[in-house]
C-alpha cells in the first residue's frame, strides 16, 4: 500500500458539516485494506511540538491513518523499507481541521509530525496494538534525511525519547520492500 493523502467529502449546510472520516468500502476502493484495531488521540499545547519519527518493528508493525481534528500539523512519512528505490525519501502534507485531509502511512515508514498551531489535536487509527517492546524510531533532525520541518523560527518541543533515536545512516531497518515505491502525494 502506498502513502496516500485522502480528503473525505464533507456535506455542509447552515449548521456546519458532516463527513465519514473512515468507511471500509471507500478505503478499500483506494487500495487501503488495513484492519484498524486501535484509535489514538494526542493533544499538543504549544505550536512547535514535534513527535517522531516513530514506528513499531515487526511483528507489531503498524499502518496509520492520521488526521488533525483541531489546529494544524505538518505530517511526514519516511520510507525505511530495505531495498526500496525510495529508501530514505519522505512524503509530507499539512493536515488541518479545516480541510479534513488525512494521511495514510503504511507499515515500513517512520512517522512524525510537528504542530503548526497551539492546541492541536491529532487522531489516528492503527492496524496493530501498541507494543512498547517493538517501539523504534529515527532522530527527527537527521542530516541525511534533511526533512524540511516547517518550524519558522520556533524551537521544537520534543520528548527526550525522541531526541535519543538513532540517525538514519546507522539504522538497521527491520522492514523489507513490498514492491510499492513512495509516490508524490496528490494535493
Amino acid at each position: 500500500m502506498p502513502v496516500r493523502l485522502i480528503t473525505p467529502r464533507r456535506f455542509g449546510d447552515a449548521r456546519g458539516w458532516f463527513t465519514e472520516s473512515y468507511n471500509r468500502r471507500t478505503f478499500e476502493a483506494l487500495g487501503i485494506t488495513a484492519d484498524f484495531v486501535q484509535d489514538n488521540h494526542a493533544f499538543s499545547g504549544p505550536a512547535g511540538v514535534l513527535r517522531g519519527l516513530h514506528f513499531q518493528r515487526p511483528p507489531n508493525a503498524q499502518a496509520k491513518l492520521v488526521r488533525c481534528v483541531r489546529g494544524a500539523i505538518w505530517d511526514v512519512a519516511v520510507d525505511v523499507r530495505r531495498g526500496s528505490p525510495t529508501y530514505g525519501r519522505h512524503a509530507a502534507a499539512t493536515l488541518d481541521a479545516q480541510s479534513g485531509r488525512q494521511l495514510f502511512v503504511p507499515r515500513g515508514f517512520a512517522h512524525g509530525y510537528v504542530t503548526l498551531t497551539a492546541d492541536a489535536e491529532v487522531e489516528y487509527k492503527v492496524d496493530d496494538f501498541h507494543a512498547p517492546q517493538a517501539e523504534g524510531g529515527l532522530v527527527w533532525n537527521d542530516r541525511s534525511l534533511a526533512l524540511p520541518w516547517p518550524l519558522k523560527g520556533m524551537t521544537p518541543v520534543i520528548a527526550d525519547k525522541d531526541l535519543a533515536w538513532p540517525e538514519f545512516d546507522s539504522f538497521d531497518s527491520p522492514f523489507d520492500y513490498d514492491g510499492v515505491p513512495l509516490d508524490p502525494l496528490d494535493g
